[in-house]
């Protein structure tokens, strides 16, 4: 074993290439966008080209936060062109004092110029910063701006990432409108994955953005097909009210209370407000914004609004005498179970933190919150006794509810610490250790489980089969968890536990492959094991261990004297294409088998088709968007009918393979 001493500097050092000055580059302009986009935009997937919107909807927000803008209209028109207009001031056009270019020319080529940098133009500002104009400008392919002000319609066009061969110029009369049009089109040497806007995506956005800034009217289009337009108006008086009240409709919940709670306060040029409700679910659905950025990570006002929320209620329960006097205090999970809250500040200069800037870090902020939350919620639950008792009721509950799970999983580690083959008895494990390696296959029932277990490669797939419907983990409580025989199976062959104490560094497989008959029972487990592992094993999906086995449906064979050819196919147009291809080459007779479940397999059959890694097909489970996960498992998983209705309905025309 050799060691080598890191601090020590060799004599000499021989390049392996040649690094002077001429290795130098300068990037002039927009350049360095075009150059690194990720660095601006995130990516140049479908997140990315989605944020060109956001950026220039952004614009025309913070001209509404200023006080100058009520409308806001945005298309997306045939070839996927976005336009963006809005009726504030209308950006600057004059003569730039040092760049010796119109004002709204700069802001559209020049980074870092913008009215957002402390120059007066906002108090309030979200976007990127101030570098989104012209981010975007970067990535197009061509841009159009259209400036109505002081009575004249002024444009410019820009192409091939913000080059432009004419000055901004005057080209007719605005009479009283002000305002500016933005129409781009998304550079395709750029995106080339994909230059397509999702329609969905952009709403969400769009609406969550209305909610944040009570009385804007956004008009959002998609004009793509002529024939069959599709568009909202977003317009919500109430605010952030309506956002908490639109959630709990489509989610399904029944509050509490018939009101939403609304707080809100403010310190010198700061801001905030708070709406929340309390509902008959067990999640916690807590959404906080910075200047209308969604704060994914939580930050300083998020802090501060929990604290005020656990303090608040602790207090008023030992005021009444509502919690008593040995009683332990409520925690945090305690007084959040079945909450809908957002939290939305508005600060001067916003400061984010890590790589994604989803955490907001002024220390400012916490106080603000904190501060305002403990007094008004304080004195509406004095002014408001009877749902100030039903939100004491509800969380005591879940402090019930946390004990029992205490003493649940007490006794289940008891149990397995006593138990030295604390595996699951149906547990087939393999030999490998390595994680890198090992895989475990959930399967449906002990038929398939018997044939997957001979179908396997004993060294690093292992087999646990599941019997029956398990727990809706949507409808149940943690404590109810902990003693399923259906669900703890799972967690003691992963071995990281659950909740609180999952601890995804004992992990026990590094691939969990869920495989299940391709059928409506085999689909429901699906769901019940994804809903389970969302809820409370979230950081498996998020790491990128969950996976979904695809065996074929159907196997087509041919068969000619006593030489048989046969293909598999995982879909009805695979098997018709294959069937077609058999029939095209004339003799033999054609054999279409439908699997109808995975016990219906041989070991041979189940191995080429669904578990050998050179041949199989397994879909990765990830989350894009965890809240729209979130809301798509209470929506299918919850109590409530007429939200999976409209789901179902909505959604219809998109699948491909019913099974009855």
């Amino acid at each position: 074993m050799s060691t080598e001493n890191i601090n020590e500097i060799p004599e000499t050092i021989t390049p392996d290439a040649e690094y002077d000055e001429t290795q130098i580059q300068v990037l002039e302009g927009l350049d360095p966008v075009r150059k690194r986009p990720g660095m601006y935009i995130g990516s140049t997937g479908p997140k990315g080209l989605h944020h060109l919107v956001y950026e220039i909807v952004d614009n025309a927000i913070d001209e509404a936060l200023a006080g100058f803008c009520t409308e806001i209209i945005v298309n997306i028109l045939p070839g996927d062109v976005i336009e963006v207009s809005d009726n504030g001031r209308g950006i600057p056009i004059g003569i730039h004092p040092t760049e010796g270019i119109s004002a709204a020319t700069v802001v559209y080529t020049i980074l870092h110029a913008g009215g957002k940098f402390g120059g007066g133009g906002y108090k309030v500002a979200g976007g990127l910063h101030g570098v989104g104009a012209s981010v975007v400008n970067a990535l197009s392919e061509w841009l159009e701006l259209t400036v109505y002000k002081d009575g004249e319609i002024h444009f410019q066009r820009f192409e091939n990432g913000g080059h432009y061969d004419e000055e901004m110029k005057v080209i007719g009369k605005a009479g009283s409108r002000t305002g500016t049009t933005v129409k781009f089109k998304a550079d395709p040497l750029i995106f080339t994955e994909t230059t397509v806007y999702d329609y969905e995506v952009l709403l969400k956005r769009l609406r969550e953005q209305a909610f944040l800034n009570a009385g804007v009217r956004i008009v959002f289009s998609d004009k793509r097909d002529e024939e069959n337009i599709q568009s909202e108006v977003l317009h919500y008086e109430g605010g952030i009210r309506q956002f908490v009240e639109h959630i709990h409709n489509v989610k399904g919940y029944d509050p509490l209370s018939n009101e939403v709670i609304y707080l809100s306060g403010k310190k010198d040029d700061m801001t905030a407000e708070v709406a929340l409700m309390w509902n008959d679910s067990y999640n916690e659905d807590v959404r906080s914004f910075a200047n209308n950025i969604h704060t994914t990570d939580g930050g300083t006002h998020e802090n501060g609004f929990k604290n005020a929320l656990t303090k608040v209620l602790n207090e008023y329960g030992k005021k009444f005498n509502i919690i008593k006097e040995n009683q332990d205090k409520l925690s945090g999970d305690d007084v959040r179970e079945g909450i809908t809250a957002i939290i939305s500040v508005k600060l001067t200069d916003c400061e984010f933190e890590g790589q994604t800037k989803g955490r907001l870090g002024n220390p400012e902020a916490r106080p603000l919150v904190e501060n305002m939350v403990t007094e008004k919620l304080s004195y509406y639950l004095d002014e408001h006794p009877q749902e100030a008792r039903l939100i004491l009721e509800k969380t005591i509950n879940a402090q019930k509810a946390r004990e029992a799970a205490k003493k649940a999983r007490e006794t289940a580690r008891r149990k397995s610490a006593m138990d030295s083959a604390s595996l699951p008895g149906k547990l087939t494990d393999c030999f490998d250790k390595d994680t890198t390696l090992t895989e475990l296959y959930i399967v449906e029932g002990d038929s398939a489980g018997g044939t997957a277990k001979q179908a396997r490669s004993a060294r690093y797939q292992a087999i646990l089969p599941l019997w029956g419907k398990m727990l809706n983990v949507e409808k149940a409580r943690l404590d109810k968890v902990y003693t399923n025989e259906k669900l703890m199976p799972v967690v003691a062959a992963l071995g990281t536990s659950i909740g609180d104490d999952f601890n995804i560094n004992k992990l026990r497989y590094g691939k969990i492959v869920i495989m299940s008959d391709a059928d409506v029972d085999g689909y429901h487990i699906r769901t019940l094991l994804l809903t389970f592992f969302f809820r409370y094993m979230r950081e498996l999906i998020t790491n990128g261990n969950i996976y979904i086995a695809q065996p074929p449906l159907f196997k087509v064979a041919k068969r000619k004297g006593k030489k048989e050819q046969y293909r598999y196919a995982f879909s009805e147009e695979e098997r018709d294409m294959y069937t077609r291809e058999y029939e095209a080459e004339g003799d033999g007779i054609i054999n279409i088998q439908r699997y109808k479940g995975l016990g219906e397999m041989d070991p041979d059959q189940l191995w080429e088709t669904t578990m050998d890694p050179e041949r199989r097909i397994m879909l990765r489970v990830n989350i894009e968007d965890a809240a729209k996960a979130d809301e798509t498992f209470s929506i299918l998983m919850g109590d409530k009918v007429e939200p999976r209705k409209d789901f179902i309905e909505k959604n219809a025309g998109y699948v491909q393979n019913l099974d009855f």
